[in-house]
């Protein structure tokens, strides 16, 4: 992944529940994901979108969050952990060059990457391997911080997304953010 990756310490500020007055997870995602979906939460941090993620999935369904700080994995656990999703959310600390996802080639059904392409060493290989997980037909919600990441880079961003194989279907619309939903051709 990056060469600047976020602080650790900043998932306290991520994972606040003030983000909720002007982020809400289950207004972005509800069109997106249903229960007993697998869904990936690529850069997940201490989990805001995970464990919304973990109750719209419900019993049967998981999500898979992958970072590669540990520290902040494990504060997404002790969160899971206390209320009660655990069971539901997989935890993975990645490789600074990879997701570390061949084992769930063609088995996710939606996955996201909020605030984190834009820390990623290689952009296209991160999309990449996220198109390699989704099964046919799956999609991807891409969100950059409108505040930190250009336009023009954001741009480089979906071209890069199209050239793994995705097809953009829409420009959700996201408070202080740029935003794409991609789809794997089914």
């Amino acid at each position: 992944m990056a060469e600047h990756v976020c602080p650790w310490w900043v998932g306290y500020l991520l994972a606040s529940p003030l983000r909720r007055l002007f982020q809400k997870p289950e207004q972005i995602l509800g069109a997106y994901v249903r229960e007993g979906m697998t869904v990936l939460d690529a850069g997940c941090a201490m989990g805001f979108f995970s464990l919304p993620l973990a109750r719209m999935v419900g019993e049967k369904g998981r999500v898979i969050c992958v970072d590669m700080q540990e520290r902040m994995i494990r504060s997404l656990e002790k969160r899971a952990s206390k209320t009660g999703l655990l069971d539901r959310v997989e935890t993975r600390v990645c490789s600074p060059t990879g997701l570390e996802l061949t084992d769930l080639e063609g088995k996710v059904d939606f996955a996201m990457a909020f605030a984190v392409v834009h820390e990623t060493r290689d952009p296209a290989a991160f999309l990449s391997q996220i198109h390699g997980a989704l099964a046919p037909g799956g999609r991807l919600l891409v969100a950059e911080p409108s505040g930190h990441v250009s336009a023009k880079a954001f741009d480089e961003t979906v071209l890069a997304a199209e050239a793994s194989g995705f097809a953009s279907t829409e420009r959700p619309e996201i408070t202080r953010s740029m935003s794409v939903l991609l789809q794997k051709p089914g």
